[in-house]
């Protein structure tokens, strides 16, 4: 019996038929990426030039080919973004996988995402666009460097309470996108993503009104980069580590965020009910033994720390 490694159920094949129809209802089966993570990383460095998608880990953009059942990668017009293994850091497709996921649960508006085989049996991430709608549509989004008038080379240069501002400022609805924001980096906090850095946080416009746009870019890095002690690339209450509940729940969400005591609460409470789920997620996830460990002891660490 297999491992989904879209949904992560048990399957008589490589990919359940859910995780198949997450992509397309169309599709049967998936075949493998036809490059090996070293391949695909060649080809990200190439191609890295004429990406409107930019970053530290390896990229490449593609689309579905539903007929011949692979994602094919193309230099314009992708509806996703792949991410192979990465050089240096192991497991980062995987780690990123589990996260988002851990996300979607915490009801967090995540992309269709998953976990693909290459050639030479690595796994590599893949993401859906959610700044692509139809054949060729695009939807206007702005990343809160660009909000911000900053740039890739600033975009550490802020802080939470300026992100704040920026919600104010360009949302349709503040207070709802606010209190979706503290459920972000509350959630951020415990998973251990230390890089939620600008260009992390976008807006996008859609509906008839402009949001946060869904997640992208979680991932635990804490536990790659072990040793760091920052728990935050953007300061709150001039602090990016030793978080507590006094600067994250007392200052950031009641303080600067005017949240009501209900919206803190319930937030809370989401999150102490989803503990034993996120555990079960995290076991049956992709990561090794030892990361999995790591990953659970820094979310039971992060979560007693704020009381839950």
């Amino acid at each position: 019996m297999n491992i989904c490694p879209i949904t992560y159920q048990q399957s008589e094949t490589k990919y359940s038929a859910k995780g198949l129809k997450k992509l397309s209802r169309r599709l049967v089966k998936l075949n493998d990426l036809h490059l090996t993570a070293e391949e695909q990383r060649r080809e990200a460095a190439i191609r890295s030039s004429r990406m409107s998608i930019q970053g530290v880990q390896p990229k490449l953009s593609a689309i579905l080919n539903v007929k011949n059942s692979t994602f094919e990668i193309v230099d314009i017009n992708g509806k996703y973004i792949l991410k192979p293994q990465h050089h240096i850091f192991a497991q980062v497709p995987e780690n990123e996988d589990l996260t988002m996921k851990l996300a979607k649960i915490a009801g967090i508006e995540v992309p269709v995402h998953g976990l693909v085989f290459s050639k030479d049996g690595t796994l590599t991430y893949f993401i859906k666009r959610f700044d692509r709608e139809g054949r060729n549509k695009k939807l206007p989004v702005e990343d809160f460097a660009q909000l911000a008038g900053l740039s890739r080379e600033t975009k550490y240069n802020y802080t939470i309470e300026k992100i704040i501002y920026l919600v104010e400022t360009y949302c349709t609805f503040p207070i709802l996108e606010k209190a979706k924001l503290f459920k972000r980096i509350l959630f951020n906090f415990f998973v251990g993503n230390e890089d939620m850095h600008l260009k992390n946080y976008s807006v996008i416009a859609r509906n008839n009104q402009i949001e946060l746009a869904p997640a992208y870019d979680f991932l635990n890095s804490t536990i790659l980069l072990s040793g760091n002690t920052e728990e935050t690339a953007l300061k709150i209450k001039g602090k990016n580590k030793k978080l507590n509940d006094k600067i994250l729940i007392d200052y950031l969400g009641k303080e600067r965020m005017k949240l009501s005591e209900k919206t803190i609460e319930n937030t809370i409470s989401d999150f102490y009910n989803l503990k034993i789920s996120f555990a079960k997620l995290i076991n049956i996830s992709f990561l090794n033994d030892n990361n999995k460990e790591m990953y659970l002891n820094l979310l039971n660490e992060r979560m007693t720390r704020l009381g839950i």
